[in-house]
């Protein structure tokens, strides 16, 4: 591709960020844009009492970083606010934790606006832009708004909820066609593509025309592109840094701690859409149900603490604190814990080695839009002697990886039963299931899905 990319984010990655700080999506986005040059835009991260006129850029090689700071009130109202306390609840099916305020909205517009005005600038016609996730939904519109006409794509990482759901957001009509700015829009699953399909055939008029590989919507007098192009992982990048993890202390200590125990893990950002207090339930029930695990297996739970802005995060934390501290104080013994509780961040490579350690991977979202963990987990066991991987249905890593056991996270019962399904899972069996999901993360990396939506944008 000679076209430059230009990549919008909420946040973005420093340029020279080295792969183990990095995301998948970070490793992702800045080797292919160091493949065809082009710009990351989008947030410092930063909060200042008075915001720059325009984005600060820094260059390294082929590749831009071009970033702005936010006022304390954007940051209010666009991030903490609409995005966060709004989108972030409906679009996990939490219709009960939505928090609307029309100035929250009028911030989240705000926001956008300004972001397409610092981008602007920058811009070459022949530039392809495309934008991520739910924070830059009107992104498109105020672009076209400022006379833009380049190729533009969207990509929604989060899962997109039926009509029925959408349409509770007071400003649904207005939000949902922010979508029709964009000549291409990308969902994790069938599902996700198909809601946004239905809301605009139903809600909108639309006419939605079933072809090859996605939907040609015409809505809104105009016409766009609707697909799925699930995400996938650095597969290799995984395979040979949890390989490569024996010499890391945490690692270590964590081996030695076990005393040829089983480990059971969780690795999840403290956020109530992950289930982690079912996760709870279902593990101390794996203990009363089946007690010959009681001294024998423990659950790690790591839970990076996020948005604490947002109160609901906190209330998920003591929620936690007091589960973890209950099945605790009922269950260990003097040289045992049931539950490793740990509020904390790890480099991506100890967390590689956390993985590597575990006999079963407990990944039980109530809902999520790929789950990446999963596949982390699959991919940083060793060949020889794979763990199992526990699956929430409503994830959706779910629809690509069958041969992991999947699971209802709000049945307590069927989550101890198919941990206890995996803890007992014959070598032979676990070997079978682990190389034909590794099949599938194979030939489904994150490189693979970024080439894949650049070249359908390209051509929409």
């Amino acid at each position: 591709m000679t076209n430059r990319m230009v990549v919008v984010s909420n946040r973005v990655a420093p340029v020279n960020e080295g792969r183990a700080a990095a995301g998948g999506l970070a490793v992702a986005v800045l080797a292919a844009l160091r493949r065809s040059g082009g710009i990351w835009f989008g947030w410092s991260g930063k909060v200042v009492a008075v915001p720059g006129e325009t984005a600060d850029l820094t260059e390294s090689g082929r590749v831009a970083r071009a970033s702005v700071d936010l006022g304390e009130r954007d940051y209010d109202e666009y991030y903490n606010g609409f995005a966060n306390a709004t989108l972030w609840p409906l679009f996990h099916y939490r219709v009960d934790l939505v928090n609307f305020e029309r100035g929250n909205y009028a911030g989240y517009r705000r926001v956008n606006a300004d972001f397409a005005r610092k981008l602007t600038g920058l811009l070459r016609p022949d530039d392809i832009i495309w934008a991520h996730d739910y924070h830059l939904i009107p992104l498109g519109e105020e672009l076209r708004r400022l006379g833009v006409r380049n190729r533009m794509g969207f990509f929604l990482h989060t899962p997109l909820p039926p009509r029925e759901l959408l349409a509770t957001l007071p400003v649904h009509e207005e939000l949902m066609r922010c979508f029709s700015f964009f000549d291409l829009v990308g969902f994790q699953t069938e599902t996700d593509r198909g809601h946004l399909c239905t809301y605009l055939a139903r809600e909108a008029d639309a006419r939605v025309e079933e072809r090859a590989g996605g939907a040609v919507v015409r809505a809104f007098r105009r016409t766009f592109r609707v697909e799925a192009h699930p995400i996938g992982i650095d597969t290799g990048y995984v395979e040979r840094n949890a390989a490569a993890t024996s010499g890391i202390r945490e690692v270590e200590r964590l081996q030695t701690s076990l005393a040829g125990r089983r480990l059971i893990i969780g690795v999840d950002r403290l956020d109530y859409s992950k289930g982690l207090p079912q996760r709870f339930d279902a593990f101390a029930q794996l203990l009363r149900t089946y007690p010959r695990n009681l001294n024998r297996v423990s659950l790690m739970q790591v839970a990076p603490p996020t948005r604490g802005g947002v109160a609901e995060y906190a209330e998920t934390r003591r929620t936690l604190e007091t589960l973890a501290g209950h099945v605790n104080g009922a269950l260990a013994d003097v040289d045992w814990v049931p539950i490793r509780y740990l509020n904390k961040s790890f480099s991506r490579r100890t967390l590689f080695g956390f993985l590597r350690l575990a006999r079963v991977g407990l990944v039980t979202p109530l809902r999520d839009g790929m789950n990446l963990v999963a596949m982390e987990y699959l991919a940083s066991q060793p060949p020889d002697d794979p763990g199992a991987l526990v699956l929430s249905r409503f994830a959706g890593a779910a629809q690509y990886l069958p041969d992991s056991l999947i699971v209802n996270p709000y049945d307590v019962e069927g989550v101890a039963k198919a941990i206890q399904a995996a803890l007992t899972m014959p070598l032979e069996e676990r070997r079978d299931r682990w190389r034909r999901s590794m099949q599938v993360l194979r030939s489904n990396s994150v490189e693979v899905w970024y080439e894949r939506f650049v070249t359908r944008l390209a051509k929409a």
